[in-house]
């Protein structure tokens, strides 16, 4: 039945993109239903070649409805002759020589199938980010892409205060894992914070930002991972430092920054006792395990540095008969069929696909950090001002927070990153006629 489900939906993506050419105040329903599917993924995903067993960063080739929207916009996109380039900025180009580099650990990794599963997903994830830019070059609809991410963080918060006043410990919402919910609300809360400290409580988008940004920082702080907690000051507090180098309403943006302090205030304090608890209680073993995991991933370097051991091969590598964790000094029981996932995305990066295309993501992460450095002079005095001021906080709690956590990978994670790489990239690309928009419309 899901399979019958997912042919027609997937047999009515170029209609959807026909609709959308002949109206195209209708492409923003593509992003809400963007948004109704992350809060459903497992409903409105179909998994091709299907390992749910398997600890791995791909369980299948998946195909989820937020693909299919993606491809009905890129499709409205070439009917308008819109897409100039496959590659558009070099975020784009870095991505695809990263995705290159990935391409030589086939030839090492022992399971092919589980390999292109992750290949595929590099791929999907491309062409949503693809989609996201050229929405926002058709239509300079900036508001209706974070109103998109505003309403899924908000709508997480629920599901997460739910689980918490249920008894949850540490709840998730609607992400796979606590530690991948914490990342994506550290990744862009900080925009939002950006966005009250520069528009104030009396626009609706200081109001939505005001909102938004309490919701994800109070749903990253109730997932108690302890990397979310220690990236998040980081992350706002690079945020809070742009807005105000921006060197404009300065004391407006300082009384604006009291209520939301004194609400994450109020709450981090009612919290104390639990982040104390989490952080004195946390297991010793798995302070071990992240070494001795990040030993095997040495091992794997050492003997593979150019291609890696294979794409969405460590779970199967980590295992016997391959002796990786034996010669890391990790040993477990004859029955263990399974060993878990080096916490940390560069290791696992380099683990198995080699330092080049670990090179190449680092490029591709700094490449966009940069970008958002470089709007921060850019837009100076612009009502778009916010979106960079926020992105390097985000982005550096995310890079930080990855050194810990492998989630950064994950499908859900990967579509706030690679969102918010798509608004840069929009940002960067057509800065001059947004400032030359401004100026006019104050004129």
């Amino acid at each position: 039945m899901k399979y019958f489900v997912f042919t027609v939906a997937a047999l009515g993506v170029p209609p959807l993109a026909y609709l959308f050419f002949i109206n195209s105040r209708w492409m923003r329903h593509a992003l809400w239903g963007m948004a109704a599917a992350m809060f459903a993924w497992q409903g409105t995903a179909i998994n091709f070649l299907s390992h749910e067993d398997y600890r791995g960063s791909a369980r299948g080739m998946e195909v989820s409805l937020v693909y299919l929207l993606a491809f009905a916009l890129l499709g409205v996109a070439a009917l308008k002759h819109k897409v100039k380039s496959l590659l558009p900025d070099g975020g784009f180009r870095i991505y695809a020589v990263y995705f290159l580099l990935c391409l030589p650990s086939l030839s090492t990794a022992a399971s092919g199938e589980l390999a292109w599963c992750e290949l595929w997903k590099m791929l999907m994830i491309y062409s949503f980010s693809l989609s996201i830019l050229c929405f926002l070059r058709m239509s300079g609809d900036v508001k209706s892409v974070l109103l998109m991410f505003a309403l899924i963080i908000v709508g997480n918060f629920f599901i997460v205060s739910k689980m918490h006043f249920s008894g949850v410990y540490q709840p998730r919402g609607i992400f796979p894992h606590r530690n991948s919910m914490s990342m994506a609300m550290n990744l862009f809360g900080p925009v939002f914070f950006a966005a009250y400290l520069t528009h104030g409580a009396r626009t609706w988008i200081g109001k939505l930002s005001a909102l938004t940004c309490v919701c994800a920082g109070i749903a990253s702080v109730w997932s108690y991972s302890r990397g979310a907690i220690a990236a998040m000051p980081i992350g706002y507090g690079i945020a809070a430092a742009a807005c105000f180098l921006e060197g404009k309403r300065i004391v407006q943006k300082m009384f604006r920054i009291l209520p939301v302090v004194v609400v994450l205030g109020v709450c981090l304090v009612a919290l104390i006792p639990r982040i104390v608890e989490r952080f004195q209680t946390a297991s010793e073993a798995s302070a071990n395990t992240r070494v001795e995991l990040a030993g095997c991933a040495w091992e794997m370097i050492k003997d593979e540095p150019l291609r890696g051991i294979g794409i969405n091969n460590w779970g199967i590598k980590i295992n016997r008969p391959y002796e990786y964790a034996e010669r890391a000094g990790r040993y477990f029981p004859e029955n263990m069929g399974s060993d878990g996932v080096v916490e940390t995305v560069y290791l696992l990066v380099c683990a198995e696909c080699g330092i080049p295309a670990l090179a190449a993501m680092l490029a591709w992460f700094m490449w966009y950090w940069l970008l958002g450095v470089r709007l921060l002079r850019r837009l100076r005095g612009t009502k778009w001002y916010f979106i960079p001021a926020g992105a390097i906080g985000g982005l550096a709690a995310n890079y930080l927070q990855g050194i810990l956590e492998w989630v950064l990978r994950q499908q859900m994670n990967l579509i706030f990153l690679t969102g918010l790489f798509a608004l840069l990239s929009y940002l960067g690309l057509e800065w001059r006629s947004l400032v030359a928009a401004e100026r006019s419309d104050k004129t």
